[in-house]
């Protein structure tokens, strides 16, 4: 089997993640194995950290948008009997590797054949232990149709299954978009989702335009440009059309709100510093 690294993109926002555990501690989102998957030492993390403070906004949401999630992945387990959970994209993701539900959520790790090979070599590096509740489910999203693989796996149809789909939708087209929607509310025992996307630049204020423009122009550079950009109302019908019907979707502003202590609200309010209703949008829907 051929080894795949994770795109640079996954590479980065795990840089976001640990970044975040050493800078701000993990207040918003702890992940202890954050920086041992990305091996890198916490003085080079500070370091660089430090050096680009313009990243700050982005690991914001990168924290915020993991802590959401796994909040709703929580509320579930807790509420709606979930005993399902697909990570879509899994890169350096590590819900798996401290799965707070172990025994009552099993795992499935969605990714290429070759990052799943890459990754378990980097776990066994960093002395990260597998658990026995995870599948790791090789999918080649141009040809492999994702539910025949997951059903292959294990996935069993009549149990209530959580997709956690971060950091992806905004590189692909809006009919991979589409399809991907619809394959996961199809499951019969009741579908749940989390991921993120972006609205497009022209309705973004002009004082994070730039940024935005900014970013996008990086991330072709790579040569994993964005393809997707939604309006508020383009998203809800997408979602609505694949079949979810309950649909939280949260925008920057909210994405505070929802994060962030009262008092931090109230004190950025007092100053005159408001955050904007357009930009990176975190959704979590259900079918039922």
């Amino acid at each position: 089997m051929s080894i795949r690294p994770p795109s640079k993109t996954a590479f980065a926002a795990a840089g976001h993640r640990a970044a975040h555990q050493v800078v701000e501690q993990g207040r918003v989102f702890s992940d202890p194995f954050a920086v041992r998957i990305l091996g890198v030492s916490p003085d080079i993390i500070r370091t660089e950290t430090e050096a680009n403070p313009g990243r700050a906004a982005m690991r914001f949401f990168l924290a915020s948008r993991s802590r959401i999630a796994e909040d709703a992945i929580a509320e579930s387990v807790a509420t709606r009997g979930l005993s399902q959970l697909v990570v879509l994209g899994a890169g350096l993701d590590t819900f798996a590797y401290r799965n707070p539900f172990a025994g009552k959520l099993r795992v499935f790790e969605v990714d290429h054949a070759g990052t799943q090979t890459w990754k378990r070599q980097r776990l066994a590096e960093t002395g990260i232990d597998i658990p026995a509740d995870i599948s790791y489910v090789p999918v080649d999203f141009e040809r492999d149709r994702l539910m025949d693989q997951l059903y292959a796996a294990g996935l069993d149809p009549k149990k209530r299954t959580f997709f956690m789909w971060l950091g992806v939708v905004p590189y692909l087209t809006r009919a991979a978009i589409a399809a991907t929607l619809k394959a996961a509310a199809s499951v019969p025992g009741g579908a749940e989702i989390a991921f993120d996307y972006g609205n497009p630049h022209d309705s973004l204020p002009p004082e994070i335009r730039a940024s935005a423009q900014e970013r996008a122009e990086r991330v072709a550079a790579l040569g994993e440009p964005f393809l997707s950009f939604f309006e508020d109302a383009e998203m809800h019908a997408l979602l609505k059309e694949a079949g979810f019907t309950k649909i939280d979707d949260l925008n920057p502003a909210e994405i505070a709100e929802r994060i962030l202590p009262p008092e931090v609200i109230a004190a950025a309010q007092a100053a005159g510093r408001r955050r904007p209703t357009a930009g990176g949008h975190i959704v979590v829907a259900m079918t039922s």
